[in-house]
């Protein structure tokens, strides 16, 4: 495992530990200029300013990497130049070269290479080579993905952060069953498009960033638990001296955090 640890020369370095990216021969330099676009920070906030992502804001200035989650240049051979951090995202990113000249940023899969050819392609059957990227009916059972799309065509939306994957469990002749990391189950169709390998980065759960410092610089600020505000402030607060809330985890306009579910049933069209 490519970690490293610091000298405890200060209190934030003596619990510190990240990842050497020298042993894993990641490209700390720019990233390719015309695949990037500016990135500005919203602070969480969704088009009407309102928070809607809490405990964000600030961070350090970086630019997005457009990343091609599709990977509709079928049946061209791709090379892969290097492999990138990107501060956007938990796993690595690979520049990759097509023989028609393009270029373009992919999820790196874990130990993808320097130097090694990889391709994507709708109809011919490729072998399940790491980084290869193909519909699910010409992916044998039991073979581990990511990248997965939840419906053809409209890219992997499904195991692009680090150390993620899915398996393939079972298939139909229209459908397959995909298992997560996670331990959740999809069932989609056999024309969704995904990625061989799992994803890069698997380390990224044993980083500690060693200080709160850090954080702010991840665009992350603290997290104020409602049971220390004012009772104006969240349904938790008030209270004589130290109190647990004196009612179910709610959020500060009142609804359950807990087992309640918030997803909504899509209402079919009448006709």
């Amino acid at each position: 495992m490519n970690l490293k640890n610091y000298k405890s020369i200060t209190p934030s370095q003596r619990e510190r530990v990240s990842i050497d990216f020298k042993k894993e021969n990641i490209w700390r330099g720019s990233p390719l200029k015309r695949l990037t676009k500016i990135n500005t920070n919203k602070g969480g906030r969704n088009t009407d300013g309102q928070i809607s992502s809490f405990h964000r804001g600030g961070g350090h200035k970086k630019s997005y990497r457009l990343i091609d989650f599709k990977r509709n240049l079928y049946d061209l051979k791709a090379e892969v130049i290097r492999i990138e951090y990107d501060p956007n995202r938990s796993a690595y990113i690979a520049l990759l070269a097509y023989e028609n000249g393009n270029l373009s940023y992919v999820i790196a899969p874990e130990n993808l290479l320097q130097g090694q050819i990889i391709v994507s392609s709708m109809h011919t059957i490729l072998p399940i080579h790491l980084g290869n990227a193909m519909p699910l009916k010409n992916i044998p059972v039991g073979t581990t993905i990511h990248n997965i799309e939840l419906s053809p065509g409209k890219g992997g939306q499904v195991a692009r952060s680090a150390g993620t994957y899915g398996k393939l469990i079972k298939k139909d002749s229209k459908v397959s069953l995909i298992r997560l990391s996670s331990g959740k189950q999809l069932l989609l169709s056999n024309l969704c498009f995904c990625t061989i390998g799992i994803v890069s980065k698997s380390n990224q759960r044993n980083i500690n960033l060693g200080k709160a410092g850090r954080s702010r610089w991840l665009n992350r600020k603290p997290i104020v638990r409602g049971v220390v505000m004012n009772p104006i402030d969240h349904p938790h607060g008030g209270g004589e001296g130290k109190t647990s809330g004196g009612r179910c985890s709610v959020t500060p306009w009142g609804i359950p955090t807990k087992s309640y579910k918030t997803i909504r049933k899509k209402q079919k069209k009448r006709v």
